[in-house]
């Protein structure tokens, strides 16, 4: 069953359907925070968002913004098809122009334009593939695989669709066929980031106050297999023993416990990883953080590390630069992208060499300043109300275009 909430609206502007019923943990949810209030701010355009009732909550009421509530599946291949078989329905009695699809699959036969919103590697990375087998989580790989052709099937299916990264738009057109896949980057909304004062949990709190003395090492994500926490461990005893005596702390903002992180990801192994590497004291799980919260645990710390193997953005790096850490990471086209100048980069399976990049970094003043003031410029590209607008700007376009035309569309980034 499906509500809907909202007034009516002047006919004469373009009307948006924004299909966010995926939305429900990590980036799906950040989306649809960030991009809401931008439309909402907008006078020459209205939406209509279909999302599930417990998002619908965290938003008021909007003059060109109304609201279509559902409870939807939480098996996304139920979701998929309840998806195919109601929407279609919504669209119509919307009235909309043109359909966003946020959740990396599209409508099938689509009553109006579409654009799809693709933002998840692990369909295309040979990397993750390789590394679910060599665990045996052969369910895993197989989710992946029936997704992964889903996904493939809905970049035939959109008339366009838009990654966040041109990093991620290649990779996409190299593994589909599809040419009509254009790069927008994701936003970043700097100022309020850093006015964000939220107080930290005393618990997590006092975790940071016992590594004060300490080189102090960050990382932002939930448990999974493609962020690579392995490689991060490895790297421990390598620093211990290049910084010669001088303390050191991994913070994590996650629990190496399956229970606790979103998806099927199993931490056991990685768990028993830390004991056997004996750097139990060295490695923090301060656990989930509010985002509220965040900005402290950055402000807390000296260097950002990631050594993820598959990513499409990686929002967690541009809070770093903007927080002014040094940041080291993988060297995945992604990071590249969107951190250019202002990252050191190794190779993304090397714990030797991701030690040696932290040591340099670590014991150079100026490197440290260097990085950082590359850093805060560059997190100052990355704007949410860029990214509605050149989204916006392709729905006029591709409203506006015959259905076999579609080479017009161009790349946005």
């Amino acid at each position: 069953m499906a509500t809907q909430d909202g007034n009516s609206r002047d006919s004469s502007m373009m009307h948006l359907f924004l299909n966010c019923l995926a939305a429900s943990a990590g980036a799906g949810l950040t989306y649809v925070r960030n991009i809401v209030p931008h439309l909402a701010s907008r006078t020459d355009l209205r939406a209509t968002i279909l999302l599930t009732p417990a998002l619908r909550v965290e938003f008021g009421t909007f003059s060109n913004v109304s609201f279509v509530e559902m409870e939807t599946a939480k098996n996304s291949a139920k979701r998929f098809w309840q998806e195919q078989k109601l929407l279609p329905g919504f669209i119509r009695h919307s009235g909309a122009d043109v359909l966003i699809s946020t959740g990396n699959f599209a409508l099938r036969n689509s009553p109006i334009p579409q654009i799809l919103l693709s933002g998840n590697s692990l369909y295309t990375s040979e990397d993750f593939s390789r590394d679910v087998r060599s665990r045996g989580d052969y369910g895993l790989w197989l989710d992946t695989r029936i997704k992964g052709f889903l996904a493939k099937q809905s970049l035939r299916w959109a008339d366009c669709t838009v990654a966040p990264s041109n990093a991620f738009a290649q990779e996409l057109r190299r593994w589909s066929g599809v040419a009509t896949t254009v790069a927008i980057h994701h936003g970043f909304d700097r100022a309020i980031f850093l006015q964000e004062q939220a107080p930290l949990p005393e618990e997590v709190q006092s975790k940071l106050d016992s590594g004060k003395d300490a080189l102090r090492l960050l990382f932002v994500s939930h448990y999974n297999y493609y962020r690579n926490f392995e490689t991060l461990l490895r790297a421990m005893p390598w620093l211990r023993e290049c910084l010669s005596g001088q303390k050191l702390r991994l913070y994590l903002t996650c629990k190496f416990r399956s229970e606790e992180n979103p998806g099927s990801y199993h931490a056991e192994a990685t768990a028993a990883l830390v004991q056997e590497l004996g750097i139990s004291e060295e490695v923090v799980e301060l656990g989930s953080i509010p985002y509220g919260s965040l900005y402290q645990v950055y402000k807390a710390c000296n260097l950002y590390v990631t050594a993820a193997y598959a990513e499409t953005f990686a929002h967690p790096v541009v809070e770093a630069m903007a927080s002014g850490l040094p940041v080291i990471a993988s060297d995945i086209a992604a990071h590249h992208e969107i951190c250019g100048q202002a990252a050191m980069y190794f190779s993304r399976f090397s714990a030797e060499e991701l030690a040696l990049r932290i040591v340099q970094v670590a014991r150079s003043d100026s490197l440290r300043r260097q990085l950082a003031d590359r850093g805060s410029a560059r997190s100052q590209d990355f704007s949410w109300e860029k990214h509605v607008s050149e989204i916006v700007d392709l729905a006029r376009k591709l409203a506006n275009i015959p259905a076999t035309d579609k080479s017009l569309l161009g790349v946005a980034v």
